[in-house]
């Protein structure tokens, strides 16, 4: 088979990256890190390497201060080791709907001299699979001038749209160690009640998109109840295993790709990637297919949960960054808000805990802070939901909209919110919440 002709060790398969060129790194639990540290000992002989990176786990000393000058990270989603290169300016943010990443790759804007894969070994046919990350990625290798794979017994075969053949490869660089997994945080009370009142707005049948964290976990723990849940997401974590487990999560009802669960990738723990391995149930396809807002409104009674950092009192949201300081990015949170907002019976949902720092800051807000960005803007926006209930306010007026977010807000900021919104002329001074 051609797999033993393209075998090579890692520096020489690294040898393939040149000064001045962009390179693709396989995001999420799919990181290569093999190669990655290969990359990186190869670095004295490069400058001004552009990386591709969205969110990333494990290996990433690309980011270190003393790579400065050879490699400079450009990140479509900011994970957690990257962020403070990207807030020192020491590395780049592209604020991106995440469905639109790959037209960058397929229309040239942004070229991939070299793409860095992770898959599993090849079948009989000579086809790899991407396994828990087909994402950006898969594009990405079908772009680049140069395409190297990490091939790990460890990286499960995955069905849908996945597979590379080793004629797509240029070289291989064969590994076996653990992928690396993302373990979801445990929900405290408060993001348990916001999960409460998310999953009161999920019907049997309806076809979910959510995140990764605590919240998306514990409103997967409230429906237990319901029938014939589909999955139609980016990424999807652990939390979907004991609902399909249940037979609660099947897709019987979906009105795309009936039966099938479909993602873009996963994020989660070696029993969530064994679980995917050869399923069926499971379509992983490309995020431009998966992400794209009409795509998504194929789904009928569509949820789609999302997070954010604050809402202010008209419905603006922003979740990319701190301020002036970007924080994570755009991800999927507009594509999936407006798909199924065009979704018959569908449901978008901003879903948040009320305050910030112990209590002492509150996430609902007269204006969003100086330099903060809007992911998804107010006509985008209809349901807002915290610890204190749902706020509605698709097709509301200013005042309305004022009116139902201070009453989901913690009630020791509300004072000063209403104040704010007389203020603003949003509210006569008579006007009160309950």
């Amino acid at each position: 088979m051609k797999f033993l002709n393209k075998a090579v060790s890692p520096d020489l398969a690294l040898a393939a990256v040149g000064s001045g060129q962009s390179v693709h790194i396989h995001p999420g639990c799919a990181n290569p890190e093999l190669l990655v540290q290969a990359l990186l000992a190869r670095a004295p002989q490069l400058r001004d390497v552009e990386l591709l990176l969205m969110l990333t786990l494990g290996e990433s000393g690309y980011n270190s201060t003393a790579m400065d000058g050879i490699f400079r990270g450009n990140a479509f989603f900011i994970g957690p080791n990257i962020r403070a290169a990207v807030q020192e300016g020491r590395a780049d943010y592209t604020p991106i709907f995440l469905h639109q990443i790959e037209d960058l790759y397929l229309s040239g804007a942004k070229p991939v001299d070299v793409a860095l894969v992770h898959c599993s070994p090849p079948d009989s046919r000579g086809y790899v699979s991407l396994g828990v990350g087909v994402d950006c990625t898969l594009t990405a290798a079908r772009c680049a001038r140069h395409v190297i794979a990490q091939v790990n017994p460890r990286m499960p075969r995955t069905c849908g749209e996945t597979l590379l053949h080793l004629d797509q490869i240029h070289s291989l660089v064969e590994a076996d160690h653990p992928l690396p997994e993302l373990v979801s945080e445990r929900a405290d009370r408060a993001q348990e009640r916001i999960a409460a009142h998310v999953a009161s707005l999920i019907p049997d049948g309806a076809t979910l998109q959510l995140g990764i964290g605590a919240i998306p976990d514990a409103v997967l723990s409230c429906l237990i109840d319901r029938k014939d849940l589909g999955l139609h997401t980016e990424m999807f974590s652990d939390g979907v295993m004991p609902l399909i487990e249940r037979g609660v999560m099947n897709g019987a009802r979906k009105t795309l790709l009936p039966n099938k669960l479909v993602a873009g990738f996963v994020l989660g723990t070696r029993r969530l990637f064994d679980f995917i391995e050869c399923n069926p149930l499971f379509e992983f396809r490309p995020i431009r297919y998966v992400n794209h807002p009409f795509t998504v409104a194929q789904n009928e009674n569509m949820v789609a949960i999302n997070s954010a950092i604050q809402v202010d009192l008209t419905g603006q949201v922003c979740a990319d960054s701190i301020g002036l300081k970007p924080y994570s990015g755009f991800g999927g949170q507009v594509d999936f808000i407006r798909g199924a907002a065009h979704s018959k019976g569908g449901k978008p949902v901003i879903a948040l805990p009320s305050t910030a720092h112990g209590g002492r800051v509150s996430r609902i807000v007269p204006t969003l802070d100086a330099g903060a960005g809007v992911v998804t803007s107010r006509a985008d926006v209809h349901y807002v939901v915290t610890e204190y209930g749902a706020a509605y306010l698709h097709g509301k007026t200013l005042r309305q909209r004022a009116l139902s977010l201070i009453e989901i807000a913690d009630p020791r900021f509300r004072d000063e919110l209403y104040e704010f919104a007389v203020r603003a002329r949003y509210l006569e001074p008579q006007e009160v919440c309950s």
